[in-house]
């Protein structure tokens, strides 16, 4: 995989994660408590033995660039790197990043310095484990110009994506963008070509895209230089390439999320704590998500009682009901919390006592969840200071609310705390 060029499109001002991306790009978005989104195309590229890795960003990407320098450092005998490419304006591209395309095209200058034979194109906001050096050995048996990781879908789903079919061999015919009704009926394909039993090509008869994609490097530098017009690969790339290219589909049969959204987010997080299986693992020692190490100590419970729940490094949990739930780094809670089906990311610092005692002394609210405080489905950005005796229960079941002078919003019935907000004692939401 030394002649692969790994490129993570990190994605737009992230309006569907919003106000998780107020202050930090989208692949910055911390996940399952201790890691970011970013870490898992970035370690399934490592796993993978892609070592040759860009990331492109163009909204908040200071946070972004930090997570990154810290954790991913190669040795010096290799031409390994993570880096950062932030969108800039030239001569010949005056204006930002105008689709996932564009992206790729204003820093191709840059990709063609590198000897390699494929760019593999990743996105920065899915959840999935995945060899990345099986779907190029299948590019490269294929003889395909273009090769697309897609994955099998049901009928129930299969209008939420775009959708394609392919031929006997496996090339992709034909494109169609979120179809319903006759139109897709005329979407189903034989996906035993891809690999799957007949019983499970009968349950998932479509093939979504992915977002992932394998060029060779001549084919993708032609395309985005003889299409100036065109900014995006899924619609308008790829889709008129299918009738002068070979291009192939790749079958996924893993568990893969699109955690676009702040319900798809939510849901993939508390989804970590379900038993017996949940439906992915940060525990396999052959293929490991890479993060920031923090050298943090060990989380102290006292006197608690916590069900099906993930707790961060370095928490302090007082007398407390915790389940469901996904608790990050230095998380706080003192006695006589109730915390369900809720995810708390924690702190970046710990506060010290002596502030904190000072705090609470001219009436102010230490870093943390107060005591006796309930939280039932939300999301508790980093650094909030929740006061005692809170209430965050979304009791008139509001779907969507914005209060940001308040400290919060409300996406899809969730409650998001912000980051740094302060909610005062005795506070119902």
């Amino acid at each position: 995989m030394k002649n692969v060029l790994g490129i993570i499109l990190g994605g737009g001002a992230g309006s569907r994660l919003h106000p998780l991306t107020k202050l930090r790009a989208k692949p910055a978005v911390p996940l399952a408590g201790k890691y970011r989104l970013i870490d898992i195309p970035v370690s399934n590229c490592i796993n993978s033995d892609i070592n040759k890795i860009y990331v492109l960003t163009q909204f908040n990407s200071a946070s972004l660039n930090r997570h990154l320098s810290r954790t991913y450092n190669f040795s010096g005998f290799t031409q390994g790197f993570v880096e950062v490419l932030a969108a800039q304006q030239t001569v010949e591209n005056p204006s930002w990043f105008q689709g996932t395309a564009d992206a790729v095209r204003q820093y191709l200058w840059l990709f063609q310095e590198w000897d390699v034979d494929e760019y593999i194109i990743l996105s920065g906001d899915h959840l999935y484990r995945m060899d990345y050096s099986q779907f190029v050995e299948r590019h490269r048996e294929t003889g395909a110009d273009i090769t697309l990781s897609v994955v099998p879908i049901d009928d129930k789903r299969a209008s939420a994506f775009g959708l394609m079919k392919i031929d006997g061999n496996g090339r992709v015919i034909d494109f169609s963008e979120k179809p319903t009704g006759n139109e897709l009926k005329q979407m189903q394909v034989d996906t035993t070509v891809l690999g799957l039993t007949p019983e499970e090509a009968r349950q998932s008869p479509y093939i979504a895209s992915m977002g992932i994609y394998v060029f060779k490097k001549q084919v993708l530098e032609k395309l985005l230089q003889e299409n100036p017009d065109k900014t995006d690969f899924g619609k308008e790339i790829i889709p008129s390439a299918s009738g002068h290219y070979n291009i192939q589909a790749y079958l996924f049969n893993g568990y893969w999320e699109d955690i676009g959204t702040i319900e798809a987010f939510f849901d993939a997080n508390l989804a970590l704590t379900k038993q017996p299986a949940p439906p992915f693992s940060f525990y396999d020692e052959k293929a490991p998500i890479y993060t920031r190490p923090r050298y943090l100590p060990p989380s102290k419970l006292l006197d608690s009682q916590v069900i099906e729940s993930m707790i961060g490094d370095g928490c302090l949990i007082k007398k407390c009901q915790i389940s469901r739930s996904v608790l990050g780094v230095r998380s706080r809670v003192e006695s006589g919390c109730k915390i369900e089906d809720t995810l708390v990311m924690g702190a970046d610092y710990y506060e010290p006592f002596a502030e904190r005692v000072s705090a609470e002394r001219e009436g102010k609210i230490p870093m943390g969840i107060g005591e006796e405080t309930i939280i039932r489905r939300a999301i508790i950005d980093k650094n909030a200071r929740i006061g005692r005796k809170v209430l965050i229960l979304n009791k008139e079941r509001v779907h969507e609310a914005a209060r940001e002078d308040l400290g919060f919003y409300i996406r899809s019935g969730i409650v998001v705390i912000l980051k740094n907000a302060t909610i005062p004692d005795g506070t119902v939401i």
